[in-house]
């Protein structure tokens, strides 16, 4: 009996053993969770003293609005989202922030306004209109708010609910008052837009001015509906017309536009900012080849503009949204002018002071500005520019009035902060590779206090497949950043696929150490279901500074591709992947990309997965794309060796391509213009099309189009 029971307590612990394994697989219903990455604080906003901080908190009956008193530590409910009625009808909260003198709440809600006041916790409509009140803005002494309503701007008087309209021909795809067109905020604003702004005295209003007459508009189709629907959507192309631009200086209260002389109409006008006087505008001008950025000063009332300073590169400029004035009229300036991004201090009129980050040091963004200290600094999100230190996001002190770089938080990984207005308190997010965010409120003594947090309800991040951060050979000596999922179980002794993942594009990134969410989860998932995953940065990317993502000038493909079969030669030195079952994937630069290596190497990935891609770099917005390749009519070979419509005939690998129909940013005719190609010369491939969706899938179709890559994958490297 003996042997019969070894045997069997030998079977008991294995499965046991792999129970506890199957309980520690990530499923697609943990993946794709609400919660997959914990649930934190949303919607974190600083009253204007500093002294609150306002977060949503909780789901469904239990969701409300808090607040944080950074004094005493203390969070209290300011109201919660299913209190909120009139009559017996619900409001439902959209966007929200503090009037001025942190006394109310502006509240935006199914397209209208309503205030919420706290003294007394009630609500009193604001606006109750067909037509969305979009961008609300209170002034800066809280008697008025600015919003646009069917592309014309306008104010609102809190005191007597009077409206102004301030301007009277906005039209959809016409003449657009107080609001970005889609390219400006796409490409200039980089999707967090602004329009229009306050004067500091609160009596005046700039705002941009958009003609798209000579835009051509592309067809977006909603299928679904039994006639089908179209919307036409303002999107100009290589070397066509842009939307033509003006800003403008109005009265609060209504009157005549002060236009600004900017002149060089074809010009990009990429950021605009009152002087602390009120008394004129600075305006960032960036030439149409992108090549000059000018800041002017112009006069509030009159229009006329001078140059205070340009800035100026032989490829292209990249804009930053680092320019901020400070109380005496000096101002803060991003620039790449020796290589990396650095800020540095002006005086008013325009004169270098001298640089404010330190070398070795490149700037990601300016958080806020901290005056309590002895002298005035400025607190920044940075990265060392060696090694693998863009990987990372630290948050540091830099000093103004004298010189000087205090670390605030550096722990490896993506430190984030939001800083209060006043008082010297910010919120503090950080996470990596391996563990989802976290969050804290961090006072100007040093004390941090909690927020609430609930970690993920799938899954435990710590039994997760961890990244590796490493460098691997790469073309002409160069040493390439990359990053490493084993399998799950990993055993040398075994013969592993791989999946490729890479985005490619100039100063673009994937070796980072940060949490992605989704994404971050997926490809986890993939190593326990047996797959090595890699993902390599080219010498374009941003860990090699602006001389780097220069090499993308003019022709777009062959850093990246460069890079990408170093990541294969890679993996084939560590003896344990099949060089036969390597896949490579990405989405949108990344699924063009995808493209470009397949078609340019074929043979050496046995399948790809090609995610919304640019197909043909003419098929493109003007802003992004000429940014790099200048225009058709200027570089008509870039364009067509940097195109893949072009060499869709050189396909020999396995290929599922994936595209949202209601794409707006990279359109769906870049696919079908590619698959053209495919039928016509009978090359297999395989498509997923997704109704309603964006460039980045939402809802059920987000699963639906992972599930997708992952059963491809399975079934053509495994």
């Amino acid at each position: 009996m003996r042997p019969i029971l070894v045997v069997f307590t030998t079977l008991l612990l294995v499965c046991r053993l792999a129970a506890a394994a199957d309980s520690k697989r990530l499923t697609d219903d943990a993946v794709f969770a609400p919660d997959a990455g914990g649930t934190l604080p949303a919607d974190t906003r600083w009253s204007p003293d500093g002294r609150f901080l306002a977060y949503r908190w909780g789901r469904d009956q239990d969701a409300a609005l808090w607040q944080l008193d950074v004094r005493t530590g203390r969070s209290e409910t300011l109201f919660r989202l299913a209190d909120l009625k009139e009559g017996d009808r619900e409001f439902s909260l959209g966007g929200y922030q503090w009037l001025p003198k942190g006394d109310a709440l502006l509240l935006e809600s199914d397209g209208d306004l309503v205030l919420y006041t706290l003294s007394d916790r009630k609500l009193r409509r604001l606006t109750r209109t067909e037509a969305e009140e979009e961008s609300p803005k209170p002034s800066p002494d809280g008697s008025l708010v600015a919003f646009v309503r069917d592309f014309d701007l306008y104010t609102l008087d809190l005191a007597t609910g009077r409206e102004t309209a301030l301007t009277t021909d906005g039209e959809e795809n016409v003449f657009l008052n107080g609001v970005n067109d889609w390219v400006y905020w796409e490409e200039i604003w980089d999707r967090d837009a602004t329009a229009f702004w306050w004067s500091p005295d609160s009596r005046r209003l700039a705002y941009y001015r958009f003609d798209e007459r000579e835009v051509p508009a592309y067809p977006i189709v909603d299928e679904i509906p039994l006639n089908a629907k179209v919307r036409w959507q303002k999107y100009p192309k290589p070397g066509d017309p842009n939307p033509k631009v003006r800003i403008g200086v109005v009265e609060a209260r209504g009157g005549a536009t002060a236009w600004m002389a900017t002149g060089e109409d074809d010009s990009y006008l990429a950021r605009v900012a009152w002087t602390p006087a009120g008394d004129a505008l600075a305006i960032q001008r960036l030439n149409r080849d992108q090549t000059r950025l000018d800041l002017l000063r112009c006069d509030a009332s009159g229009g006329a503009c001078s140059t205070l300073l340009t800035d100026a590169w032989p490829t292209w400029v990249n804009l930053g949204s680092d320019f901020r004035f400070l109380d005496d009229g000096r101002f803060l300036w991003g620039s790449e002018r020796d290589g990396w991004r650095r800020l540095y201090l002006y005086d008013a009129a325009g004169r270098l002071v001298r640089p404010v980050t330190p070398e070795g040091w490149a700037v990601g963004s300016l958080d806020g500005l901290d005056g309590r200290l002895d002298g005035d600094t400025a607190i920044v999100t940075a990265f060392r520019t060696e090694g693998l230190g863009p990987a990372d996001r630290q948050i540091f002190r830099a000093g103004l009035s004298r010189e000087s770089w205090e670390p605030l938080a550096d722990d490896p990984g993506s430190n984030g902060a939001q800083v209060a207005p006043r008082g010297g308190a910010w919120v503090h997010a950080w996470n990596d590779a391996d563990h989802p965010s976290e969050i804290e409120v961090r006072t100007s003594s040093g004390g941090k206090l909690s927020l609430p947090r609930t970690p993920p309800s799938g899954y435990d991040p710590a039994t997760l497949p961890k990244w590796e951060f490493l460098f691997i050979p790469g073309p002409g000596g160069s040493r390439l950043p990359a990053r490493i999922l084993k399998p799950e179980g990993f055993d040398p002794g075994r013969r592993y696929p791989a999946i490729m993942y890479h985005y490619g594009g100039p100063a673009s990134q994937v070796v980072v150490n940060r949490w992605d969410s989704r994404r971050q989860l997926w490809h986890k998932q993939m190593a326990q279901r047996g797959f090595v995953v890699l993902s390599v940065d080219n010498t374009s990317s941003i860990f090699f500074g602006k001389a780097g993502e220069d090499r993308d000038h003019r022709h777009f493909g062959p850093a990246n591709l460069e890079a990408q079969l170093a990541g294969v030669e890679y993996l084939k030195s560590l003896g344990w992947v099949d060089p036969a079952r390597i896949g490579i994937w990405g989405w949108s630069g990344g699924g063009y990309h995808t493209l470009y290596a397949l078609l340019n190497a074929p043979g050496v990935w046995k399948a790809g997965v090609a995610g919304a891609p640019v197909t043909d770099w003419n098929l493109y917005d003007s802003i992004w794309t000429e940014r790099y390749l200048d225009t058709p009519q200027d570089n008509a070979e870039g364009y067509r060796i940097s195109s893949v419509t072009g060499s869709a005939t050189n396909l020999k690998d396995r290929l599922l391509i994936v595209h949202g129909l209601a794409d707006d940013n990279v359109h769906p005719q870049n696919t079908v213009a590619f698959i053209d190609k495919l039928i016509a010369t009978g090359i297999p491939f395989e498509d997923a099309v997704y109704p309603g969706q964006k460039h980045g899938f939402q809802g059920p179709s987000q699963r639906h189009s992972y599930e997708r890559i992952a059963e491809f994958f399975e079934r053509e490297l495994k």
